[in-house]
C-alpha cells in the first residue's frame, strides 16, 4: 500500500512537473518578467539597499483631485502648492476649467482652490511676507499651420500726435492701403503720445517719433484669399480728423502661418494662511514663459515671455514692488528667451545662466552671463561646452550658496532638437575670471533633468529625456546623488515614473523631495499614439532616512534678522556638524530660481545651538526659510520655519 501510494504521488510530480515545463516553454518571457520584477522589489525594499539608495514611492490622488500640475511651489505652511491652470489641455481652456490644489504631504490632504484666470505657464517666486508672487499665464493656445483659418498676425499702430496717445477698441477695423483687405484687432490698444526729438547742442525741433502699440489682428473671414503677402500701411476705420492723419497701422504679411500662445498680464499674490489668490495690478506687459527673479532691494524682476500677441517681449524687462504691489519699467532693454535661469548674486548683480525653456531666436540672448541690471551691462562667461544645448537644461546653485558656484545640467539643441547633451558645467563665480569647467558627465544626452539641493549639501539630479518632449520614449529612468566636495555622481536608486516636459522637484521640510508633472509629446516609442499628461506625484527618500536616527530640532525664534542670531534645542547638539538655511521653491520647467541653501555659523552648549544668519542681503534674501541641522553621517533633522524679515 505504502509503495503504491509512493507511486502515485511519483506520478502525480511527474505530471505536475510536466505541465510547469510546459507551461514555461508557452510563457517562458511572462514567467522570466514575472520573477525578475519580484526580485526587483525584493532587492529595492531590503533596508540595507533603501540606506544605500534611498527609496522611490508613487503618490496617485483620488480621481475628483488629479490634475496636470505644471507648477508647484512649497508653502510657509508646509503645504504645497500645485498648479495647472487649463494644463496644457485646450478644451480645459475653451471651457474655463482652471485648476489649483493644496496638498498637504505630512497629513495627505487635498484641497481644490479657485483659479481666477488661466495661470498655465505664469512666472512665480517666493516674497518676503511669505505670499507666492504669480504673473502671467494664458491668453490664448497655439494654432498650428493647418488650424489657423483666418490670416492674421502683428499690426504696429502709429501715433504720430504728440499732444495725446489714443486708444482703439478691441473690434478696430484696419484696410490696407495697396492690398485693400481688412482685418480686425482682437483686443484694445493704448498707443503713446509721439515723442518730440530736439537737437541737443542747437534746441532746435528735429521731427516727432510716432507712439508705437502692438495689436493682433485678424482676417473677417476665413480663407486664403484674405492673406497677404508683404508690408502695407493700414487705415485705421472710424477715426475723423486729425486722428485719422495722425494714426495708422503697419504690418508685415498676415498669413494662415502657425500662431504661437498669447500671455496676460494678470498678477497676483498667492496668501498660504488664507489659502487664495490675491489679485494685485497687472504688469505692463503680457507674458507667457516668463521668469521672477528677487532683487537686491526686496523688487521681483519679471523678464521675458510671449506677449498678447505671441511674440517674445522685446526686452522690456519690468519690476514688481511688493510694498505697492505695483509695477514700473526698467530703464534698460534685456532680452532673453523664455524662462531664462536667473539668479540674483552676492555683490547684487545678476547671472544668467544660459538654461531657457525654448522660445526665442536661436541667436539672441542665448550667451550666459552677469547681468547688471542698474546699467544694462552684460558681461559674458566663456567656457560653455555644448554652447547650442542650453534649451531645457537645469541649472542650480550648489550648496552652500557662499561659494558662488552653479551646475548647468544637461539640455537640447533649439526647437524640437534632437540634440542633447549628457555635460554638466560648472562656474565658480568668485573666481578672478569665471569660466564654465565640465562637471561629471551623466549617463545620457538629457533634456528636462531635475535638481533639487538636500540638507546634507549633495544635489538629486534625476529624470528628463533623451529626446525632445520623451520622444521615442526617450525617457531616463535614473538617479544620481552630486557631492560637491568631491565633484562626483553617486548613482542611487532608479525613478519609477518618467519626468520631461513640464516638470519638476520640491524638497519638503521632512527632507524628501517631491517629483511631480511630465508631458510626453507621444505615448509610444513609435511616436503614432498621444501622450498622457503624468498626474502622479512621486516621493523619493534619500538614503539619510533610512538611518537609525536623525538629529531633532525643536525651539528657537520664528524670526531671526540679518546678522542676528537664535537658539534652538537638540539632545543630539554635540553631533550637529552643519546648519543650512534652505529657501523654500518654486518650480517649473525644470525652472527653479529661488531654492538656495546658506550655510550659517553655530555654536553648542549643552543641548543648545545657537544658529547666526550672514548679514548679506543679497545672500539672505528676506523671506521664509526651511532650518535644518545635520550630524557627522549627514542625516538632517526636520526643519524649523524661520522668517528673515
Amino acid at each position: 500500500m505504502k509503495d503504491r501510494a509512493g507511486r502515485r504521488r511519483a506520478r502525480r510530480f511527474a505530471i505536475g512537473t510536466a505541465v510547469v515545463v510546459a507551461l514555461a516553454g508557452m510563457n517562458g518571457p511572462w514567467l522570466y518578467r514575472f520573477g525578475t520584477e519580484k526580485y526587483h522589489q525584493y532587492k529595492i525594499n531590503r533596508p540595507e539597499y533603501k540606506a544605500e539608495n534611498g527609496k522611490w514611492e508613487i503618490i496617485e490622488f483620488p480621481e475628483k483631485y488629479r490634475q496636470n500640475t505644471i507648477h508647484a511651489a512649497l508653502l510657509r505652511t508646509g503645504k504645497v502648492l500645485l498648479v495647472a491652470g487649463s494644463g496644457n489641455n485646450q478644451d480645459n481652456f475653451d471651457a474655463k476649467r482652471f485648476d489649483t490644489r493644496i496638498w498637504d504631504p505630512v497629513k495627505g490632504t487635498i484641497k481644490k482652490v479657485p483659479t481666477p484666470t488661466d495661470l498655465f505657464c505664469t512666472g512665480h517666486t517666493q516674497l518676503a511676507n511669505g505670499n507666492l508672487l504669480i504673473a502671467g499665464g494664458t491668453k490664448r493656445y497655439e494654432k498650428l499651420k493647418g488650424d489657423v483659418t483666418k490670416a492674421g498676425g502683428l499690426m504696429v499702430v502709429h501715433n504720430e500726435n504728440p499732444d495725446k496717445p489714443i486708444t482703439l477698441p478691441a473690434g478696430t477695423k484696419f484696410t490696407g492701403k495697396e492690398n485693400g483687405k481688412t482685418f480686425v484687432s482682437k483686443d484694445p490698444v493704448l498707443v503713446p503720445r509721439a515723442k518730440k526729438v530736439f537737437d541737443k547742442e542747437t534746441g532746435r525741433f528735429l521731427r516727432n517719433d510716432p507712439g508705437l502699440g502692438r495689436i493682433y489682428v485678424e482676417a473677417q473671414r476665413s480663407g486664403a484669399k484674405y492673406e497677404t503677402g508683404t508690408q502695407d500701411n493700414y487705415r485705421v476705420q472710424g477715426l475723423t480728423g486729425a486722428d485719422a492723419r495722425n494714426t495708422y497701422g503697419i504690418a508685415e504679411k498676415l498669413a494662415l502661418d502657425k500662431k504661437d500662445f498669447q500671455g496676460i498680464r494678470d498678477a497676483y499674490e498667492f496668501d498660504p494662511v488664507a489659502e487664495k489668490y490675491i489679485k494685485v495690478d497687472p504688469m505692463h506687459e503680457a507674458r507667457w514663459y516668463p521668469t521672477l527673479t528677487t532683487l537686491s532691494d526686496g523688487k521681483i524682476l519679471s523678464v521675458s515671455g510671449l506677449d498678447d500677441i505671441g511674440q517674445l517681449v522685446p526686452g522690456k524687462n519690468e519690476i514688481y514692488d511688493p510694498e505697492t504691489k505695483k509695477w514700473t519699467y526698467t530703464d534698460k532693454v534685456r532680452q532673453f528667451p523664455t524662462y531664462p535661469a536667473l539668479f540674483l548674486m552676492q555683490n547684487g548683480k545678476v547671472f544668467y545662466s544660459g538654461s531657457n525653456a525654448g522660445y526665442g531666436p536661436d541667436d539672441v540672448g542665448r550667451d550666459p552671463g552677469i547681468w547688471d541690471v542698474e546699467t544694462n551691462k552684460f558681461t559674458k562667461v566663456p567656457g560653455m561646452s555644448d554652447p547650442n544645448m542650453l534649451e531645457t537644461s537645469g541649472t542650480v546653485q550648489l550648496p552652500p550658496a557662499q561659494d558662488e558656484k552653479y551646475m548647468v545640467i544637461g539640455g537640447g539643441g533649439v526647437g524640437e532638437s534632437r540634440l542633447s547633451s549628457e555635460k554638466t558645467r560648472i562656474v565658480d563665480l568668485k573666481a578672478d575670471d569665471p569660466k564654465f569647467t565640465d562637471g561629471p558627465s551623466l549617463e545620457k544626452g538629457t533634456r528636462y533633468p531635475q535638481a533639487s539641493i538636500l540638507p546634507d549639501d549633495s544635489v538629486l539630479v534625476s529624470g528628463g529625456s533623451e529626446d525632445y518632449r520623451g520622444r521615442s520614449d526617450s525617457n531616463i529612468l535614473q538617479a544620481r546623488l552630486y557631492h560637491p566636495e568631491t565633484n562626483e555622481f553617486e548613482r542611487v536608486a532608479d525613478p519609477l515614473v518618467g519626468r520631461n516636459y513640464h516638470s519638476g522637484s520640491i524638497l519638503l521640510p521632512d527632507g524628501r523631495l517631491m517629483f511631480f508633472g511630465s508631458d510626453s509629446l507621444y505615448g509610444d516609442k513609435a511616436n503614432t499614439k498621444p501622450g498622457k499628461f503624468e498626474q502622479r506625484i512621486e516621493i523619493y527618500t534619500p538614503p539619510y532616512l533610512y538611518r537609525d536616527s536623525r538629529p531633532d530640532l525643536s525651539g528657537g525664534p520664528q524670526t531671526i534678522e540679518r546678522g542676528a542670531s537664535g537658539t534652538f534645542t537638540s539632545r543630539v547638539a554635540s553631533t550637529v556638524k552643519k546648519v543650512r538655511l534652505i529657501r523654500p521653491s518654486a518650480s517649473t520647467h525644470v525652472t527653479d530660481v529661488d531654492q538656495r541653501s546658506i550655510a550659517l555659523d553655530y555654536k553648542v552648549s549643552g543641548d543648545q545651538i545657537t544658529v547666526s544668519v550672514p548679514d548679506n542681503k543679497n545672500l539672505v534674501q528676506s523671506g521664509w526659510y526651511m532650518l535644518f541641522v545635520t550630524d557627522g553621517d549627514g542625516t538632517p533633522s526636520k526643519a524649523q520655519w524661520v522668517r528673515v524679515p
